[in-house]
Protein backbone atom coordinates (compact mmCIF):
# COMPACT_ATOMS: atom_id res chain seq x y z
CA UNK A 1 0.00 0.00 0.00
CA UNK A 2 2.85 2.38 0.83
CA UNK A 3 4.54 1.77 -2.53
CA UNK A 4 1.29 2.44 -4.40
CA UNK A 5 0.70 5.67 -2.48
CA UNK A 6 4.20 6.84 -3.27
CA UNK A 7 3.94 6.14 -7.01
CA UNK A 8 0.42 7.59 -7.52
CA UNK A 9 1.47 11.28 -7.82
CA UNK A 10 4.00 10.34 -10.54
CA UNK A 11 1.29 10.12 -13.21
CA UNK A 12 0.23 13.81 -13.16
CA UNK A 13 3.88 14.88 -12.98
CA UNK A 14 4.69 12.73 -16.00
CA UNK A 15 1.74 14.22 -17.87
CA UNK A 16 2.92 17.73 -17.01
CA UNK A 17 6.43 17.00 -18.23
CA UNK A 18 5.09 15.64 -21.48
CA UNK A 19 2.91 18.72 -21.99
CA UNK A 20 5.85 21.03 -21.34
CA UNK A 21 8.06 19.03 -23.72
CA UNK A 22 5.36 19.12 -26.39
CA UNK A 23 4.93 22.89 -26.02
CA UNK A 24 8.71 23.39 -26.17
CA UNK A 25 9.08 21.30 -29.33
CA UNK A 26 6.16 23.04 -31.04
CA UNK A 27 7.66 26.42 -30.19
CA UNK A 28 11.02 25.25 -31.54
CA UNK A 29 9.44 24.20 -34.84
CA UNK A 30 7.68 27.58 -35.11
CA UNK A 31 10.93 29.46 -34.42
CA UNK A 32 12.78 27.42 -37.06
CA UNK A 33 10.07 28.12 -39.65
CA UNK A 34 10.11 31.85 -38.90
CA UNK A 35 13.92 31.94 -38.95
CA UNK A 36 14.02 30.18 -42.33
CA UNK A 37 11.39 32.55 -43.67
CA UNK A 38 13.26 35.62 -42.41
CA UNK A 39 16.57 34.30 -43.75
CA UNK A 40 15.14 33.74 -47.24
CA UNK A 41 14.86 37.50 -47.72
CA UNK A 42 18.53 37.94 -46.87
CA UNK A 43 19.55 35.17 -49.29
CA UNK A 44 18.28 36.92 -52.39
CA UNK A 45 14.58 35.96 -52.47
CA UNK A 46 12.57 39.05 -53.39
CA UNK A 47 10.19 40.36 -50.71
CA UNK A 48 7.55 40.79 -53.42
CA UNK A 49 7.25 36.98 -53.31
CA UNK A 50 7.42 36.09 -49.63
CA UNK A 51 7.72 39.33 -47.59
CA UNK A 52 9.22 38.54 -44.15
CA UNK A 53 8.02 37.70 -40.63
CA UNK A 54 9.34 41.02 -39.29
CA UNK A 55 7.45 43.00 -41.95
CA UNK A 56 4.28 40.97 -41.39
CA UNK A 57 4.55 41.43 -37.62
CA UNK A 58 5.03 45.16 -38.06
CA UNK A 59 1.97 45.36 -40.34
CA UNK A 60 -0.18 43.39 -37.88
CA UNK A 61 0.95 45.69 -35.06
CA UNK A 62 0.06 48.78 -37.10
CA UNK A 63 -3.35 47.35 -38.01
CA UNK A 64 -3.99 46.40 -34.37
CA UNK A 65 -3.13 49.89 -33.14
CA UNK A 66 -5.49 51.47 -35.67
CA UNK A 67 -8.25 48.99 -34.81
CA UNK A 68 -8.56 47.88 -38.45
CA UNK A 69 -7.29 44.38 -37.72
CA UNK A 70 -10.00 43.69 -35.14
CA UNK A 71 -12.72 45.02 -37.47
CA UNK A 72 -11.71 42.61 -40.23
CA UNK A 73 -11.16 39.69 -37.86
CA UNK A 74 -14.50 40.23 -36.14
CA UNK A 75 -16.32 40.37 -39.47
CA UNK A 76 -14.81 37.13 -40.79
CA UNK A 77 -15.11 35.36 -37.44
CA UNK A 78 -18.79 36.33 -37.14
CA UNK A 79 -19.57 35.08 -40.65
CA UNK A 80 -17.75 31.78 -40.15
CA UNK A 81 -19.12 31.17 -36.63
CA UNK A 82 -22.74 31.84 -37.64
CA UNK A 83 -22.38 29.61 -40.70
CA UNK A 84 -20.85 26.82 -38.59
CA UNK A 85 -23.56 27.09 -35.93
CA UNK A 86 -26.34 27.07 -38.54
CA UNK A 87 -24.79 24.05 -40.27
CA UNK A 88 -24.67 22.22 -36.92
CA UNK A 89 -28.29 23.09 -36.10
CA UNK A 90 -29.55 21.93 -39.51
CA UNK A 91 -27.06 19.21 -40.44
CA UNK A 92 -27.28 17.11 -37.27
CA UNK A 93 -31.08 16.58 -37.40
CA UNK A 94 -30.89 15.81 -41.13
CA UNK A 95 -28.11 13.29 -40.49
CA UNK A 96 -30.24 11.62 -37.81
CA UNK A 97 -33.24 11.54 -40.18
CA UNK A 98 -31.07 10.01 -42.92
CA UNK A 99 -30.17 7.14 -40.58
CA UNK A 100 -33.71 6.71 -39.25
CA UNK A 101 -35.61 6.77 -42.56
CA UNK A 102 -33.50 4.45 -44.66
CA UNK A 103 -35.69 4.22 -47.75
CA UNK A 104 -36.14 7.99 -47.96
CA UNK A 105 -32.36 8.32 -47.62
CA UNK A 106 -31.83 5.86 -50.48
CA UNK A 107 -34.14 7.98 -52.66
CA UNK A 108 -32.43 11.24 -51.75
CA UNK A 109 -28.82 9.97 -51.63
CA UNK A 110 -27.89 10.65 -55.30
CA UNK A 111 -29.14 14.22 -55.02
CA UNK A 112 -27.39 14.78 -51.69
CA UNK A 113 -24.09 13.48 -53.03
CA UNK A 114 -24.46 15.53 -56.21
CA UNK A 115 -24.91 18.69 -54.14
CA UNK A 116 -22.05 17.65 -51.84
CA UNK A 117 -19.76 17.17 -54.84
CA UNK A 118 -20.67 20.56 -56.29
CA UNK A 119 -17.83 23.04 -55.64
CA UNK A 120 -19.39 25.54 -53.25
CA UNK A 121 -17.07 28.25 -54.58
CA UNK A 122 -19.27 28.29 -57.68
CA UNK A 123 -22.26 29.25 -55.51
CA UNK A 124 -20.65 32.44 -54.18
CA UNK A 125 -21.76 34.69 -57.08
CA UNK A 126 -25.28 33.27 -56.84
CA UNK A 127 -25.42 33.96 -53.08
CA UNK A 128 -24.26 37.53 -53.75
CA UNK A 129 -27.14 37.94 -56.22
CA UNK A 130 -29.66 36.38 -53.83
CA UNK A 131 -28.56 37.85 -50.52
CA UNK A 132 -26.47 40.89 -51.44
CA UNK A 133 -22.97 41.68 -50.18
CA UNK A 134 -23.92 42.02 -46.52
CA UNK A 135 -23.43 39.58 -43.67
CA UNK A 136 -26.15 37.10 -44.65
CA UNK A 137 -24.58 36.07 -47.96
CA UNK A 138 -21.28 35.27 -46.20
CA UNK A 139 -23.07 33.26 -43.53
CA UNK A 140 -24.95 31.26 -46.16
CA UNK A 141 -21.74 30.59 -48.04
CA UNK A 142 -20.08 29.26 -44.88
CA UNK A 143 -23.24 27.27 -44.08
CA UNK A 144 -23.35 25.63 -47.52
CA UNK A 145 -19.69 24.65 -47.19
CA UNK A 146 -20.09 22.91 -43.83
CA UNK A 147 -23.60 21.43 -43.65
CA UNK A 148 -22.80 18.25 -45.61
CA UNK A 149 -19.96 17.47 -43.21
CA UNK A 150 -22.41 17.29 -40.30
CA UNK A 151 -25.05 15.44 -42.31
CA UNK A 152 -22.74 12.71 -43.58
CA UNK A 153 -20.71 12.30 -40.38
CA UNK A 154 -23.78 12.00 -38.16
CA UNK A 155 -25.36 9.57 -40.61
CA UNK A 156 -22.19 7.46 -40.69
CA UNK A 157 -21.91 7.59 -36.89
CA UNK A 158 -25.43 6.23 -36.43
CA UNK A 159 -24.77 3.48 -38.98
CA UNK A 160 -21.86 2.23 -36.86
CA UNK A 161 -23.65 2.38 -33.51
CA UNK A 162 -23.38 -0.71 -31.31
CA UNK A 163 -26.59 -2.60 -32.12
CA UNK A 164 -26.15 -4.97 -29.16
CA UNK A 165 -26.20 -2.00 -26.79
CA UNK A 166 -29.31 -0.60 -28.46
CA UNK A 167 -31.05 -3.98 -28.29
CA UNK A 168 -30.12 -4.28 -24.61
CA UNK A 169 -31.79 -0.97 -23.80
CA UNK A 170 -34.83 -1.94 -25.86
CA UNK A 171 -35.06 -5.28 -24.06
CA UNK A 172 -35.04 -3.39 -20.76
CA UNK A 173 -37.82 -1.17 -22.19
CA UNK A 174 -35.74 1.92 -21.54
CA UNK A 175 -37.48 5.22 -22.37
CA UNK A 176 -36.40 6.96 -25.55
CA UNK A 177 -35.00 9.86 -23.56
CA UNK A 178 -32.74 7.45 -21.64
CA UNK A 179 -31.67 5.75 -24.87
CA UNK A 180 -30.84 9.15 -26.33
CA UNK A 181 -28.84 10.39 -23.34
CA UNK A 182 -27.00 7.16 -22.49
CA UNK A 183 -26.40 5.57 -25.89
CA UNK A 184 -26.96 7.75 -28.94
CA UNK A 185 -25.51 11.09 -27.83
CA UNK A 186 -22.34 9.62 -26.24
CA UNK A 187 -21.82 7.51 -29.37
CA UNK A 188 -22.23 10.53 -31.64
CA UNK A 189 -19.97 12.82 -29.60
CA UNK A 190 -16.72 11.87 -31.43
CA UNK A 191 -18.45 12.28 -34.80
CA UNK A 192 -19.71 15.73 -33.84
CA UNK A 193 -16.24 16.73 -32.62
CA UNK A 194 -14.69 15.50 -35.88
CA UNK A 195 -17.27 17.48 -37.84
CA UNK A 196 -16.47 20.60 -35.85
CA UNK A 197 -12.74 20.19 -36.47
CA UNK A 198 -13.31 19.97 -40.22
CA UNK A 199 -16.05 22.58 -40.16
CA UNK A 200 -13.89 25.31 -38.62
CA UNK A 201 -11.58 25.42 -41.62
CA UNK A 202 -14.37 24.98 -44.16
CA UNK A 203 -16.52 27.72 -42.63
CA UNK A 204 -13.57 30.12 -42.82
CA UNK A 205 -13.05 29.11 -46.45
CA UNK A 206 -16.70 29.81 -47.23
CA UNK A 207 -16.64 33.20 -45.50
CA UNK A 208 -13.38 34.27 -47.15
CA UNK A 209 -14.47 33.14 -50.63
CA UNK A 210 -17.67 35.16 -50.28
CA UNK A 211 -15.63 38.17 -49.14
CA UNK A 212 -13.37 37.80 -52.18
CA UNK A 213 -16.41 37.93 -54.48
CA UNK A 214 -18.03 40.95 -52.89
CA UNK A 215 -17.48 42.68 -49.57
CA UNK A 216 -16.30 45.90 -47.97
CA UNK A 217 -14.69 44.38 -44.87
CA UNK A 218 -13.25 41.13 -43.55
CA UNK A 219 -9.94 39.35 -43.85
CA UNK A 220 -10.83 38.00 -47.30
CA UNK A 221 -11.50 41.54 -48.49
CA UNK A 222 -8.24 42.76 -46.92
CA UNK A 223 -6.24 40.00 -48.63
CA UNK A 224 -7.87 40.72 -51.99
CA UNK A 225 -7.33 44.45 -51.59
CA UNK A 226 -3.68 43.92 -50.65
CA UNK A 227 -3.09 41.57 -53.58
CA UNK A 228 -4.57 44.15 -55.95
CA UNK A 229 -1.93 46.61 -54.77
CA UNK A 230 0.87 43.98 -54.96
CA UNK A 231 1.19 44.31 -51.19
CA UNK A 232 2.58 40.88 -50.29
CA UNK A 233 3.04 41.87 -46.66
CA UNK A 234 -0.65 42.71 -46.42
CA UNK A 235 -1.61 39.38 -47.97
CA UNK A 236 0.54 37.47 -45.46
CA UNK A 237 -0.81 39.59 -42.59
CA UNK A 238 -4.35 38.56 -43.55
CA UNK A 239 -3.31 34.93 -43.82
CA UNK A 240 -1.65 35.01 -40.39
CA UNK A 241 -4.81 36.52 -38.88
CA UNK A 242 -6.91 33.76 -40.49
CA UNK A 243 -4.51 31.15 -39.14
CA UNK A 244 -4.86 32.63 -35.65
CA UNK A 245 -8.66 32.38 -35.86
CA UNK A 246 -8.49 28.77 -37.07
CA UNK A 247 -5.99 27.84 -34.36
CA UNK A 248 -8.17 29.42 -31.69
CA UNK A 249 -11.22 27.55 -32.97
CA UNK A 250 -9.38 24.23 -32.96
CA UNK A 251 -8.17 24.90 -29.43
CA UNK A 252 -11.76 25.44 -28.28
CA UNK A 253 -12.85 22.20 -29.99
CA UNK A 254 -9.97 20.33 -28.34
CA UNK A 255 -11.08 21.61 -24.93
CA UNK A 256 -14.66 20.62 -25.71
CA UNK A 257 -13.52 17.16 -26.76
CA UNK A 258 -11.55 16.71 -23.56
CA UNK A 259 -14.53 17.82 -21.49
CA UNK A 260 -17.08 15.64 -23.27
CA UNK A 261 -15.17 12.46 -24.03
CA UNK A 262 -11.95 12.67 -22.06
CA UNK A 263 -12.82 9.33 -20.50
CA UNK A 264 -12.00 7.63 -23.81
CA UNK A 265 -8.32 8.44 -23.31
CA UNK A 266 -8.32 7.16 -19.76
Amino acid sequence: MTDLAQTAPALPASGTRRSLKLARDRLLVLVLILAAWESAGHLGVSEIWISSPSAVGERLWTLALSGELFVHMQRTLTEAALGLALAFAVGVPIGIAMARYKYANEVAEPFIMALYSLPRVALAPLFIIWFGIDLFSKVMMAFSTVIFIFMLNIHEGLKTIDRDLVDLFRTMRAPRALMLSKVILPWLAPWVIASLRIGIGLSLIGAVVAELIGSSAGLGWYIENSAGRLDTTGVFAGLVALTAIAAGGNLLVARLEKRISGWRAA
